[in-house]
């Protein structure tokens, strides 16, 4: 079984997500999903709408997402892949070479984000409504 991890705050699900998890699915046969804690994302200088326990259940709830386990620290990443036998990470390609450290864990493949949608787009949208 091929195993594919991924991260992310998922906040305010939207079609870029969605995107993003059909085609990391895609390429293996068991999608986890790394969900950043309500106190992660404020390490990373991040807000999210919806907590962590209600975005947790929204990833469930994709057919795509075979499990989700919380992020806590950048840090987590290397023990994750080799406790949960990961074959490739997967991330957006706005993050492009910041995860090549992994390539000695696993494969590591940058994907398309899903242009003109993205979680900040939709709350400043929200702020001038």
């Amino acid at each position: 079984m091929k195993k594919i991890l991924t991260y992310g705050t998922f906040d305010l699900t939207h079609i870029g997500h969605i995107n993003l998890l059909r085609r990391a699915k895609a390429l293996g046969d068991y999608l986890i999903v790394g969900l950043s804690t309500d106190e992660f994302n404020q390490i990373k200088g991040k807000s999210s709408i919806f907590p962590y326990e209600h975005r947790k259940i929204i990833l469930e709830s994709i057919r795509f997402v075979d499990q989700v386990i919380a992020e806590r620290c950048w840090e987590q990443k290397i023990n994750d892949i080799n406790e949960l036998n990961v074959d490739i990470f997967v991330i957006g390609d706005d993050w492009r070479g910041k995860f090549d450290f992994l390539k000695e864990f696993c494969e590591v493949i940058y994907l398309p984000r899903t242009e003109d949608i993205s979680t900040t787009q939709i709350k400043e949208a929200i702020t001038l409504i």
